[in-house]
């Protein structure tokens, strides 16, 4: 029945085959479709009806009602040309099975033919995944660049508004007039930090001032360790711990000796060192293709690499604390010992090996061997596998000859014809086989620096602190870009492969920024930190040890940006600016205690030798620094053991910041009065700051321009129906300095008489609002002898 109704369904379809329009599109419906829209037609009727015309209308409307858009689309499809029903029957009846089939039919035992199809095939959906992860990638690198952007531009807001959205902050409005409103972001004052924050800052500051105390007396300072022992006073949590590990690797990259505890006495020990100030600047800021570069860039990749392995013994031993009778220790405590309770405690279950782990005389010596290796005890390591060499010897007869070599070598290296055999023994046992033990294959590449492309073993690289290390246990500085290349691998995964991802103990942070210490990229480090609020502190920090060690690289004037401390110009390495990371530090607490900003200022000149005009730049950017401290610290006692003063008989006492003017390159007292005195001068003149302008003017030996601001300021005060207590100060001010003065016998003349001049009228209104006329009565007299004054 079913195929009689089949060839009756084509018969009537070729009836009207030659009346086919394109351009109008053809209503399809099944029985059950048609049956299923004549009851709802008829269920809308109120009684029967005989008119068939009426029926039929009706009909008509609803499928233009069921099928408008259906028309509407295909009308505008036609009207272009499109035959959309020719289309949608080529589609509906498209078989997608053959698509990949070969235009020829491959016979059974072609299979060349059929192993050719499968390469094309293979190529092709690789193509297809390749351009998908691609086109996802840039889309997320393109958020990624957005939020960073936006945030970046966020922050810089809320610098410039310190910290405010509501309102203007008053430093701010006071400094508007002394930088025309440029580079307000630079001049602002931030939040108070909350009390955490300044928790974690009070550790941190006290190593500031002991290292520029160690800069004035010429001596070294251990700095990395001494932040090591802040970081681990902060707290115990995951964050503070995975800081305390960066500097770890930082204290290894940079050769630095430890401290002895407490950190006090530890300038006994490095006394008679060579300086650690700035001992890598001229290799890390010079060619990067000469040989001292090359030979630093090895430096850090040992380094990092003892840090991790030394991280991992720590893992060991609290691995093997934690479980003691499982463990089975016995009261053997030596290094091999421990190795094995570990192995056993990792790899063995339910009375089994874990599968592919090879056994050599009955023990798991490839695992023992790797774990040794990879805790930084070679020599442990050799002497375990000796122990075991008639058995080696028989599955791996040339193993132990290279394994001594390696161990034996200074920088892990095997010569050409010790590799060329290892990687023919690699090739032809290993590569291709399933069952290998992976630990003996891990311990192959790394002495023979094999298929560095392949950047992980199996149940070997596990933990992303695995990872690294077995990266630098490859990496060769001679060969495949050395440090270099691997920094470029790790800048391609970018941080969301390491930092932010839920742990344990909450949010893993530092995580990335130890990543780029050990490929070398310390500027980056530092950024990567610095855009994290609860990682600040350690960013700023870590910037001034590296910048002590001569491992940062600032950038110029015209490369610094605004927007980011990090700058990434497209030809030529990173930077970052060091003064812009601390002033958005200090800028903090610059009011509360201005002593605590001008320690962080002094290490801005750490950079003093860079090359090319730069160092100059920074230096002038320290004594920019130290002025704006000056204009923005409050007035009283605190003000003056900043700046300096005068003792009631007259002498002068010095400040902090003339002490520490060596640290800014101001190596005589006439350039520390030019550059910084009478500059912040007239910084805090302008703003209307006049007592404070005064007083700097007076420090500064610039007597003549001290009476003429008095003379201003006073005539000023007088205009004012009444003093308030701004008035005041000036009077008291400009009292204090014209009795120091007679005293000293300065400034001496007409300028100095009018001054005092001012001081009587101020008086005389003063007494004449007091009721005391005879006393208003003086002003008339203008050649009074000073003694008459000063005894008044």
């Amino acid at each position: 029945m079913s195929s009689d109704l089949s060839s009756l369904l084509t018969a009537s379809r070729a009836l009207t085959s030659h009346l086919s329009k394109p351009d109008l599109p053809s209503v399809n419906l099944s029985l059950d479709q048609i049956e299923a829209q004549s009851r709802r037609l008829v269920s809308r009727q109120t009684g029967s009806s005989s008119d068939d015309g009426r029926a039929y209308v009706c009909i008509a409307i609803e499928f233009e009602h069921a099928n408008n858009n259906f028309f509407h689309r295909n009308y505008l499809l036609a009207q272009a040309h499109v035959d959309a029903p020719a289309l949608a029957n080529s589609i509906a009846h498209l078989n997608t099975a053959t698509t990949f089939t070969p235009l020829q039919a491959l016979q059974d035992t072609d299979v060349a033919g059929y192993l050719r199809h499968a390469h094309e095939q293979n190529l092709i959906s690789t193509i297809e995944e390749a351009r998908k992860e691609t086109q996802q990638e840039f889309y997320r690198v393109l958020e990624d660049r957005e939020r960073r952007d936006w945030e970046a531009k966020k922050r810089r807001v809320f610098e410039e508004l310190g910290g405010r959205v509501g309102g203007e902050n008053k430093a701010v409005s006071e400094l508007k007039k002394s930088y025309g409103g440029k580079n307000l972001l630079s001049a602002s004052v931030g939040p108070a930090p909350n009390l955490q924050m300044q928790s974690k800052m009070m550790a941190y500051d006290r190593v500031v001032s002991d290292l520029n105390a160690a800069r004035l007396r010429g001596t070294s300072y251990p700095i990395v360790h001494a932040l090591i022992e802040a970081s681990l006073a902060v707290s115990a949590d995951f964050g503070s711990l995975q800081m305390t590990q960066n500097f770890h690797v930082l204290s290894k990259i940079t050769a630095e000796p430890p401290a002895l505890p407490p950190l006090e006495h530890a300038g006994a020990h490095i006394l008679n060192a060579s300086l650690f100030e700035r001992k890598y600047a001229r290799v890390y800021l010079s060619d990067p293709e000469s040989r001292e570069a090359v030979g630093l860039r090895k430096q850090i990749a040992k380094g990092s690499r003892e840090a991790l392995e030394e991280q991992y013994w720590d893992v060991m031993e609290r691995t093997i604390q934690a479980r003691p009778l499982e463990a089975l220790l016995g009261g053997d405590p030596s290094v091999a010992n421990k190795v094995r309770a570990f192995v056993a405690l990792r790899h063995y279950r339910n009375g089994e090996w874990e599968d592919r782990i090879e056994l050599v005389a009955g023990q798991p010596l490839w695992a023992k061997l790797f774990y040794l290796v990879r805790t930084g005890h070679l020599h442990e390591a050799l002497d375990e596998a000796l122990n075991y060499q008639a058995a080696i010897e028989h599955r791996e007869s040339s193993f132990l000859s290279h394994f001594r070599t390696w161990v034996e070598s200074s920088d892990r290296r095997l010569p050409k014809p010790h590799r060329d055999q290892l990687h023919s023994v690699y090739n032809a046992h290993m590569l291709h086989s399933s069952t290998t033990d992976p630990f003996k294959l891990a311990l192959y590449k790394i002495m023979g620096k094999i298929d560095p492309g392949r950047r992980s073993v199996a149940q070997v690289t596990l933990t992303t602190e695995d990872w690294l290390w077995f990266q630098l246990s490859m990496v060769e500085e001679e060969e495949h870009g050395g440090l270099r290349a691997l920094a470029e691998v790790l800048l391609s995964y970018g941080e969301r492969h390491f930092d932010g991802v839920p742990g344990p103990k909450g949010v893993k942070r530092g995580v990335w920024a130890g990543v780029l210490l050990m490929c070398g990229q310390f500027e980056r480090a530092v950024a990567s930190l610095w855009e994290h609020q609860e990682t600040e502190v350690e960013a700023v920090h870590l910037a001034i040890a590296l910048a002590y060690h001569g491992l940062l690289r600032v950038p110029s004037r015209s490369e610094t940006s605004d927007l980011t401390p990090l700058s990434l110009p497209p030809s030529g390495p990173s930077a970052l600016s060091l003064s812009t990371l601390i002033w958005r530090y200090v800028r903090q607490f610059v009011k509360m205690d201005a002593r605590e900003a001008l320690q962080y200022v002094y290490c801005v000149g750490l950079c003093a030798d860079q090359p090319g005009g730069v160092g100059k730049e920074q230096v002038e950017n320290a004594w920019e620094l130290v002025r704006r401290i000056i204009v923005l610290a409050n007035t009283g006692a605190a003000w003056e053991e900043l700046v300096g003063g005068f003792r009631p008989d007259g002498t002068r006492f010095s400040g902090v910041i003339e002490q520490g003017a060596p640290l800014l390159r101001l190596d005589n007292l006439s350039a520390y009065n030019e550059q910084i005195l009478i500059r912040a001068a007239k910084h805090s003149e302008e703003n209307d700051r006049i007592p404070e302008a005064i007083k700097l003017y007076n420090l500064a030996g610039d007597y003549s321009t001290v009476i003429a601001c008095l003379a201003q300021a006073l005539g000023n005060t007088i205009s004012q129906p009444s003093s308030d207590e701004k008035a005041r100060a000036i009077e008291r001010t400009a009292a204090d300095i014209l009795r120091h003065y007679e005293r000293t016998n300065r400034a001496v003349g007409k300028d100095r008489d009018a001054v005092i001049r001012l001081l009587r009228v101020r008086e005389a209104i003063e007494a004449k609002d007091a009721g005391r006329a005879e006393l208003s009565l003086e002003v008339t007299i203008m050649c009074l002898p000073l003694q008459s004054f000063f005894s008044h």
